[in-house]
Formats: structure tokens, sequence, C-alpha cells
């Protein structure tokens, strides 16, 4: 080694050195300028697209609806579950025959009325209509049955009503 310095010399080993020193400070000097410019058009590109803004300023408050959305679905699908929980328990099926009590009357002036919910639960109405009065008699329904004795009319008014489909299930 110490040949190879006498041959050479220390003093061209050393300005061989601050050469090589000189070429790598400039080196990074135009490293540091294009990362500064490239840093630049990064933020001007950002505002551009954020109109103006910060386009992570955009997407925090993107991310903020997005959450707030979320949430307002969830309860809603949490208010459709009830309703269609509590839909179940209104009416939903309507049966009506029209029938001529008694042979004195004109027409089919009584009637029996059959309201259910889904389960086919509810209640039957019976209007009678003759020329000295009129009277209405109601009979609880269970299960498309009356636990009191029915006449044909409103047994014919349940089945009309328990085959009534016009019925709006959310599935």
């Amino acid at each position: 080694m110490e040949n190879l310095l006498d041959i050479i010399g220390i003093q061209n080993v050393l300005l061989i050195v601050a050469i090589f020193n000189v070429i790598l400070l400039i080196a990074f000097v135009i490293a540091i300028v294009k990362i500064t410019n490239i840093s630049k058009k990064y933020k001007n590109f950002m505002q551009k697209l954020g109109n103006g803004k910060h386009i992570e300023e955009d997407l925090e408050n993107y991310m903020y609806r997005v959450e707030r959305v979320e949430k307002q679905n969830g309860e809603m699908v949490n208010l459709v579950k009830n309703l269609d929980h509590d839909l179940k328990r209104c009416i939903q099926k309507v049966g009506i025959i029209r029938y001529n009590a008694f042979n004195d009357t004109g027409s089919d002036l009584s009637f029996a009325l059959a309201l259910l919910d889904e389960n086919n639960d509810g209640v039957v109405l019976n209007g009678i209509y003759s020329r000295e009065m009129s009277n209405i008699y109601a009979k609880p329904v269970e299960d498309g049955k009356s636990s009191y004795t029915i006449s044909e009319e409103e047994k014919e008014a349940i089945r009309k009503a328990i085959a009534f489909d016009d019925t709006y299930k959310i599935k």
C-alpha cells in the first residue's frame, strides 16, 4: 500500500478525494432542489384537486360523512324492522260478504266483515238489517277461527279475508 501511495502521492489522493466530495456535494444540492420542486408541484396538484383545499381535508370530510350515513342507515334498518314487526299486528286482510238476512227486505243490506292481521287474528263483524231494526255483532277471530258460533256468511268473509293477498312484506 505504501508503494501505491508513493507512486500516486498523498497530495494527489487528497486532491482526488476532495474532487469526489465536491461532485457528491453538487449531486446532493441538485437532489435537494429536485425534491423541493417535486414537493411544490405535489402540493399545488393536491390543492387544485381539492378545489383550493388540501385533498387530505376533503378525504377526512368524506370519511366522516360516510360514517354518518352508515350510522343513519343502520338506524333506518332497525326502524324498518320494528315497523315490519308492528305491521304484522295491523289489519292487513279484509273480507266482506253482503247478503239478505230476511226474505222480507229488498236487497243485500246485511253484511259480514272480517278484519284480520298477518296471523289471521282479528274480528268478524256481522251487521244484520231488518225493517224494524239493525244490529251489529262482533266476534273475535284467532288463526282464522272463532271460539263463538259463526254463520256461513261470517265463515265466507273470513275465508275471503284469508285469501286476500294484497299485503306488503319486508324481506
